[in-house]
């Protein structure tokens, strides 16, 4: 807190870039969160800058870049993230959790009372894999032209930061809901899939798919800290049923 006064609700979301392939990007994003009022930017396995690139394409916003925080997996980023949102240009079959950036603003703002939360941007090439899409509990889909439906990194990322800038500033009522975090979350889906193995619903070495699914319905919940410690009561007390007979 300043001056006794509540943080901006901004300062509640992180942009996080996953393996990005260019420095220039990555400068130029954090220009677009500069212009946004966001400041904290987390780099998964970012790429080198011998060339000072990254500096260039910021244009004043390096205070974001020199305080950018490195991490070595999308897991590690968003240890302590209580909503983690990716983005990404195909719908695909199994996703259903998916909004526009608009209403995913209007939905999101009255949780940075008390949640912190995550927008996860994939590479320039080809977004995000099913392996860090299934981390994420709901999905941003930025609607273009069918022609030339692909965006560039930074401009994916101002797209984004504007309309949560916007739902900022429109003013909304705060949410008392104060949601699990990532790490409970994550918890949770390994005993979940333990589980699910144990009594045969899963198929033994190929789990991802009905896990995506289900990481898809439950991530719609929004649960809350409590809604966990419940359901996973519920597992345990299946493990003990299943050991029992």
């Amino acid at each position: 807190m300043t001056n006794g006064m509540p943080p901006p609700p901004l300062n509640n979301i992180s942009i996080i870039l996953v393996g990005t392939r260019t420095p220039a990007n990555i400068g130029a994003t954090a220009r677009c969160m500069m212009n946004m009022g966001m400041k904290r930017l987390v780099l998964v396995n970012p790429p080198q800058d011998k060339n000072n690139d990254a500096s260039k394409l910021a244009a004043g916003a390096d205070e974001i870049l020199e305080k950018a925080v490195v991490a070595a997996s999308l897991a590690d980023a968003i240890t302590g993230q209580h909503l983690v949102v990716g983005t990404s240009r195909h719908p695909g079959r199994l996703r259903k959790n998916i909004r526009t950036p608009h209403d995913a603003a209007e939905a999101i703002v009255p949780l940075l009372a008390k949640n912190s939360v995550a927008v996860v941007f994939g590479n320039e090439v080809n977004g995000l894999d099913m392996r860090d899409l299934s981390l994420c509990h709901e999905i941003i889909a930025i609607p273009s032209s069918p022609s030339f439906p692909s965006l560039n990194l930074s401009h994916a990322v101002m797209v984004v930061a504007y309309e949560f800038f916007c739902a900022v500033a429109a003013g909304s009522r705060p949410s008392a809901a104060k949601l699990a975090s990532a790490d409970e979350l994550e918890d949770f889906y390994r005993h979940l899939q333990e589980t699910l193995l144990a009594i045969g619903f899963l198929e033994q070495g190929h789990p991802e798919r009905i896990m995506f699914s289900l990481r898809q319905m439950f991530g719609r919940s929004r649960l809350e800290g409590r809604d966990v410690k419940i359901l996973r009561g519920i597992l345990s007390s299946v493990e003990r049923t299943r050991m029992n007979r």
